[in-house]
């Protein structure tokens, strides 16, 4: 029978997903792993896939596909870039899961990219041939699909719209380096400092916010009707509105998700979002859909097994 596996790749384990060709996901299991540098960890990675297998009656010799997401820029040709969060021997990572699985493609998606994907073969996007998801979470990124194809770029750069530099006169330096990008404004750690600022700004005490990602207390606030929160999240929607339409001068996608852990606002903000947009929007891409990303946090360990599987089929003409 055969099997294709989708591995979400992380600082302190993997999460991994065990899907039929078609799309079915069979078992989601997570697996706690030493950093990812040497024979020792890739034997803690294939001894657990090999659980996972057999579980399901299956070996190593079944399965077709493996793809891998990761937090870090991929380019067309593969090539794994820099990588800040996680410690990952590629090279030496591929090569021990090609030993364990001689049957199977193998392939590196960058997570946001794989997110797309995986909208695309098992959720809202499936049919949908152009479109960009757009993950909010503690940074900005998105994976950018184009006649059914990721658009990866030549130094894995595709979709990184969280650095489109929409504020010049930003005096507040990016994680990047530079200043003003959409990443600022429309993160979560962007939506909490525009609330915190705007309090400031007013002179009224602000709720209780946890952390600088706590954007919950924000939208609780907004739900209470405070109004800075309402300020708030109204400019994040002018960012965001304001980067997409610029985005569909260049790609004029069907359809925009909204992912990431922001996402779980997106009915409070979506009605501002859509309004923003139609203002920003060229004529003819107007009519851009603006949705949510319906598979949480498992779409990029679909999206990969779905790249590596779609990688398998094009060898194979």
């Amino acid at each position: 029978m055969d099997m294709v596996l989708g591995i979400d790749v992380g600082g302190t384990s993997i999460k991994a997903g065990l899907f039929t060709p078609e799309g079915e996901l069979l078992e989601e299991r997570k697996i706690p792993t030493p950093a990812l540098v040497d024979a020792v960890a890739y034997a803690t990675v294939t001894e657990g896939l090999g659980k996972v297998l057999a579980a399901h009656d299956a070996t190593a010799a079944d399965v077709i596909a493996c793809g891998l997401d990761i937090p870090g820029p991929v380019a067309d040709d593969g090539t794994v870039g820099l990588l800040a969060n996680i410690k990952l021997d590629p090279e030496g990572f591929v090569g021990a899961l090609s030993a364990e699985f001689p049957n199977a493609s193998i392939a590196f998606v960058n997570d946001a990219n794989a997110a797309a994907l995986g909208e695309m073969w098992a959720g809202v996007a499936q049919g949908v041939s152009s479109y960009v998801l757009i993950a909010l979470g503690t940074g900005v990124g998105a994976g950018v699909v184009v006649g059914g194809r990721l658009i990866a770029g030549s130094f894995g750069a595709g979709g990184e719209i969280g650095h489109i530099t929409l504020n010049r006169d930003e005096t507040r330096t990016c994680g990047c380096g530079r200043r003003g990008c959409l990443e600022q404004y429309a993160s979560a750690q962007g939506i909490v400092r525009l609330y915190l600022e705007e309090c400031e700004r007013r002179g009224v005490t602000p709720v209780h916010v946890e952390h600088a990602t706590d954007t919950l207390s924000v939208f609780r606030a907004l739900a209470g009707g405070d109004e800075c929160a309402q300020l708030a999240v109204d400019k994040m929607c002018d960012y965001l509105a304001l980067a997409m339409s610029q985005i569909s001068c260049i790609v004029d996608p069907e359809m925009y998700l909204i992912g990431g852990g922001v996402a779980g606002a997106f009915a409070t903000f979506a009605p501002e979002l859509r309004k923003k947009f139609a203002e920003y929007a060229l004529k003819p891409c107007k009519e851009a859909r603006i949705e949510a990303a319906s598979l949480g946090n498992q779409a990029a360990m679909y999206g990969c097994a779905y790249e590596a599987l779609r990688l398998r089929r094009e060898a194979r003409g």
